[in-house]
């Protein structure tokens, strides 16, 4: 694996969590779920989600979604003791100071004191991971999402590596069902640095915050003052090599996007109703959503019509899935009387639009996709996919693939949960067209949608009788064996084997 995806790859093992024994994944570039339903897909998706919502305070997205900068989110609120402001101020006169060269070979060195600091604030956070879970999950006790016979409780492990595989951070997360405890382990000190060249410009905020802190009274306010807000940028700096793709906000698409996408006005229009009667009638108990569908439905009541932003090559996706799949565009209209959205769909030579209700299934599937890439997800961010494959005839999810293909390589990062053998076939393809070189790859049909071995992670949720539940392996590229093994050849063959003897009774003209 290269320097530039391994800096930005994460390791998560996951123990007697939901249905899930064990599992042991690394989140690529794109990150595929297969097997059986009802094996933790789902669960480990949503996980995924919710670590992402805690790591990257949610503020940042809504404010981008409402026309804001984006910028990089933080998620601690702490307060630093006497000792670590005196760590702080040391660390800031000997490194950050003028008069020192701090970043030597572009890097700013971080000190022992300086990591215990950090790795403080994120064991501080254990109510907050349990809070984000459970939102998510769309339970009020963490507790429940442990695996039913589990002895010990459900074990939750990240671990980035750098470059050379000596240390690591490793953040473990432990859900018993009396409550949860949260353990950090930081690198060794001559291991961790800010790359200054990723953060420059944090770096003169930093040398302005250093300068002059020696002449503070160690004991005063104005040191204590200083320190925080140093400590802060130096966090936040710290965010990426740390997290890797998990400080960036993630956004998730859920196997029932169809129905949201149909149902979304008359949920909206339900609630503001119970709001506006509240008092003159008995309440009426309203069903509890889980974060996934919520966090959906509220990012499409803030998407706007007309809303201009700059093309990239992502956002070019979204034109090219209406043109290549869904023969016509996606648009967003504003409703008559409210303050949300109506989505429709043009097909191509029509004059007008029909309500997306009255379009058809495949239409309804990709909608929320092509909006998503047109205003809201940008590089770097990870996009989760349920199912891409329901509603779309096998051809469609051959060149649905092939987007998501093209999506990973203009810099979103995909984690999809299928059932498709399609899928899974093309996604061969799309791996072992990275082997031609580029003259090759441009003389072949659909060329242009190639990734490297190293940018594709497969894994295969499998059943297990004892103890019950799944556990998850890695399925391997492997080009003699047809590319992408899972499960389905499996099915095939039984089918098959059901027919052969099916036309054997009838030719033997036996019972």
């Amino acid at each position: 694996m290269d320097d530039s995806i391994r800096n930005d790859s994460l390791e998560l093992e996951v123990d007697d969590f939901g249905p899930i024994v064990h599992a042991k994944i690394d989140l690529r570039p794109l990150t595929v779920f297969v097997g059986p339903s009802n094996t933790g897909k789902s669960y480990l998706a949503t996980l995924i989600y919710a670590l992402h919502r805690y790591y990257c305070d949610s503020s940042s997205i809504n404010r981008r979604l409402h026309g804001g900068d984006a910028i990089i989110p933080h998620f601690w609120h702490s307060e630093l003791s006497g000792q670590d402001v005196q760590s702080v101020a040391e660390w800031a006169e000997q490194t950050l100071s003028k008069s020192t060269d701090s970043s030597t070979e572009g890097r700013i060195h971080l000190s022992r004191s300086v990591m215990d600091i950090i790795r403080t604030v994120f064991d501080a956070q254990g109510d907050q991971v349990d809070f984000e879970m459970g939102r998510c999950f769309g339970t009020d006790k963490p507790s429940a999402l442990i695996r039913r016979g589990s002895r010990s409780g459900a074990r939750i492990v990240l671990n980035k590596a750098f470059a050379n595989d000596s240390t690591s951070f490793l953040q473990e997360l432990s859900l018993r069902v009396r409550g949860s405890h949260l353990r950090t382990s930081m690198p060794r000190e001559e291991t961790l640095r800010i790359d200054a060249r990723a953060v420059r410009r944090w770096i003169g905020i930093l040398h302005g915050m250093a300068d002059g802190l020696s002449e503070l009274d160690r004991e005063g306010a104005e040191l204590k003052l200083r320190a925080l807000p140093l400590m802060n940028k130096v966090l936040e700096a710290t965010l990426p090599k740390l997290l890797g793709p998990l400080y960036r906000p993630a956004f998730y698409l859920p196997a029932s996007r169809t129905g949201v996408m149909h149902s979304h006005q008359v949920v909206v229009g339900a609630l503001v109703q119970n709001a506006t009667t509240a008092g003159l009638r008995p309440t009426v108990e309203t069903p509890i959503l889980s974060g996934v569908l919520a966090d959906f439905l509220q990012q499409l009541i803030q998407l706007k019509p007309h809303t201009y932003r700059r093309p990239t090559s992502h956002s070019a996706l979204s034109t090219h899935i209406e043109e290549a799949i869904l023969g016509g565009s996606v648009q967003v209209e504003s409703a008559q009387g409210v303050n949300y959205p109506q989505f429709t769909f043009r097909p191509n030579g029509w004059k007008e639009s029909l309500p997306l209700k009255n379009a058809s299934s495949m239409v309804s599937e990709l909608a929320p996709v092509v909006l998503y890439l047109r205003d809201v997800v940008e590089s770097g961010e990870t996009l989760i996919i349920e199912e891409p494959e329901s509603h779309l005839h096998p051809a469609m999810q051959v060149e649905f693939t092939r987007q998501i293909a093209a999506l990973v390589d203009a810099g979103v990062r995909v984690i999809v949960t299928t059932h498709s053998e399609w899928v899974l076939e093309e996604l061969a393809n799309v791996v072992r067209r990275s082997e031609l070189t580029e003259a090759g790859r441009k003389k072949m049909p659909h060329g242009e949608f190639s990734l490297r071995a190293d940018q594709v992670g497969a894994w295969l949720f499998k059943q297990k009788r004892r103890p019950k539940g799944s556990v998850v392996e890695e399925i391997r590229f492997d080009p003699d064996a047809g590319g992408i093994e899972s499960d389905f050849s499996d099915v095939a063959e039984q089918v098959y084997n059901d027919w052969t003897t099916i036309g054997n009774r009838i030719a033997g003209n036996t019972e």
